[in-house]
């Protein structure tokens, strides 16, 4: 029982530690976060942060791995066709924290290395993201909302592409709109506003 007591402790401790590390990644940014501000705030040494996560690259792969669930957790109960209005809709409340945005472009980078701590997080995420789009955009194209002749996963990857280079740009010129750009890359594919799928799928359950 003390065993699965402290097993429970040290669930929570590290819950703690990524929802205070993702504040403080939001607000000051990659590289002004250390390690010991959020030791310090969560009662911990630098040290003894370390002991639930191995380094700060690992930590900071979890608190990636974190936003992606606070994000998820936004909308759930979504149905898959809402999931592309959903993409727009998160880019939108991804750029009111540059911290989170600057990140994820230099860990999504470094991380291209098989031996670094968030590569696993990365190739993960990736591929989970494009399974969820490409099944996304299927519905769409069975609805007849999707361009003739185009590939669901094709679509798919080049979404997420889109996304990825946005941010970039967005980190050089925050007056770049990311949300508008997805809705107008999804309209060149043939997608409609997002109301208008709601609609015909209240009218067809009618």
């Amino acid at each position: 029982m003390a065993g699965r007591g402290n097993y429970a402790k040290g669930i929570a401790k590290q819950i703690e530690i990524l929802t205070v590390a993702l504040r403080l990644v939001a607000e000051k940014g990659y590289t002004n976060a250390t390690l010991r501000e959020i030791a310090e705030e969560v009662g911990l040494t630098k040290n003894g942060l370390l002991h639930h996560f191995g380094s700060k690259e690992e930590l900071f792969a979890e608190v990636l791995r974190r936003r992606d669930d606070v994000d998820r957790a936004r909308y759930v109960g979504a149905t898959a066709l809402d999931s592309l209005e959903y993409i727009a809709d998160s880019v939108s409340h991804t750029a009111q924290a540059a911290g989170l945005v600057q990140l994820y472009a230099r860990l999504s980078a470094e991380a291209s290395d098989p031996a670094h701590a968030a590569h696993a997080y990365f190739t993960e995420r990736y591929q989970s993201l494009r399974a969820e789009l490409t099944e996304s955009f299927e519905r769409y194209r069975d609805a007849g909302w999707l361009r003739e002749g185009l590939d669901p996963e094709t679509c798919a990857t080049l979404l997420i592409a889109s996304l990825d280079g946005l941010q970039t740009q967005w980190l050089y010129d925050p007056s770049i709109d990311m949300s508008d750009y997805i809705r107008r890359f999804m309209s060149m594919l043939g997608a409609p506003d997002a109301t208008v799928v709601r609609q015909s799928e209240d009218a067809a359950s009618l």
